[in-house]
């Protein structure tokens, strides 16, 4: 049986930032000024953190940062993630752990779901270290990755990223990753009134140009200068209609968890998504976790407060002491964000230092 929060959600999907260190300083995300908050933990931490929840039902893991590819090591990391066995698997007796004691982290594995389905690895990052890793990541077990980009042009590019010739490496990355097999290749965009709502349609024709597929971010209340209102974000309702400019959408399925509406081109050519925390809430169905790079869980982008799973193995908790600790902070995941309300509080964290 998957986790379930005690509002029925089953929780799937896990979310590791592996760094908050980047080398961009987006707008919407940096003020600029700050550097990493927080220390990142070996990567054999990590791993024992994700293969506990693989044990536990998650079946998805995205790694995030930060920028991610800062981390070396992260091609061996994602080698050793694919090793992890998800539910209905059979187990390896010889590295099951003693209660009290840790479990091998890097070992040898030729297991395979007796079900057919491997663990689903992606990784997010912004492009710009991606063209000489992705097919590295692809032949480690990576299944998929997505890109921040937040214009097509290169003078706005630098502008949002405050990182002068950063374009014609991220659009290097993006077509490396595609040459590299990992798909489906999302770009995604955060919008923001007075930076790049004019980039709607030729992102639109970006993505039928590049054979990606494109999200669309409305803008929340994550950034570190703490200047997020209503007014700056570039709603769902707003793209639909500057895209239908463009080219008509046809809205296709999506599945209950998923936090994009998607949508096709009329022609069938190209497909892009929109994810609209603000104007259009999915708390409802919220599959998701994250672990920051310090080892803290997050059971919400929103949340006010974290649960320091790494003390919980600093002081030597054992594999199932490590479950019932997740199990009681899943308890706890919220019902909803309260983004626009009168009594919404700000996250403890910004977004580089949760992990996006």
């Amino acid at each position: 049986m998957p986790l379930r929060d005690k509002f029925g959600r089953a929780i799937t999907d896990l979310r590791i930032s592996i760094t908050d260190r980047c080398n961009y300083k987006c707008v919407y995300c940096r003020t600029g000024n700050e550097g990493a908050l927080y220390d990142d933990l070996p990567f054999e931490d990590y791993l024992r953190m994700a293969r506990v929840l693989v044990g536990m039902g998650i079946t998805k893991i995205r790694l995030t940062g930060g920028e991610p590819l800062l981390r070396k090591g992260v091609v061996e990391f994602v080698r050793e993630l694919a090793k992890l066995q998800p539910q209905g698997l059979k187990p390896h007796q010889e590295n099951q752990p003693r209660r009290g004691a840790e479990a091998p982290l890097f070992h040898n594995s030729d297991s395979h779901n007796v079900h057919g389905e491997p663990l689903d690895i992606a990784l997010t990052t912004n492009g710009h270290l991606l063209a000489d890793l992705a097919q590295p990541l692809k032949d480690a077990g990576l299944t998929r990755v997505t890109v921040s980009m937040d214009a097509v042009d290169p003078d706005r590019f630098t502008r949002i990223t405050r990182v002068p010739g950063g374009y014609d490496h991220v659009l290097a990355g993006i077509r490396a990753a595609r040459r590299a097999g990992l798909w489906p290749l999302k770009v995604n965009c955060v919008l923001l009134r007075g930076f790049n709502e004019d980039q709607i349609i030729p992102f639109g024709m970006f993505a039928r140009e590049e054979g990606v597929i494109l999200r669309f971010i409305e803008f929340m209340p994550l950034e570190e200068d703490r200047t997020w209102s209503p007014a700056t974000v570039v709603t769902l309702d707003e793209i639909l209609a500057r895209m239908a400019e463009y080219r008509p959408l046809v809205e296709i399925p999506h599945a209950r968890s998923e936090t994009a509406r998607r949508y096709r081109f009329d022609d069938g050519v190209g497909e892009i998504g929109i994810i609209a925390p603000v104007s259009h809430p999915f708390c409802g169905h919220c599959s998701r976790i994250r672990i920051t790079s310090d080892g803290k869980i997050r059971t919400c982008l929103f949340s006010v407060w974290d649960h320091d799973l790494h003390a919980e193995m600093r002081r030597g908790a054992s594999d199932e002491e490590l479950a019932d600790f997740i199990r009681g902070v899943i308890e706890k995941k919220e019902e909803r964000h309260h983004i626009g309300e009168p009594d919404f509080v700000p996250a403890s964290r910004t977004m580089v230092h949760i992990g996006g």
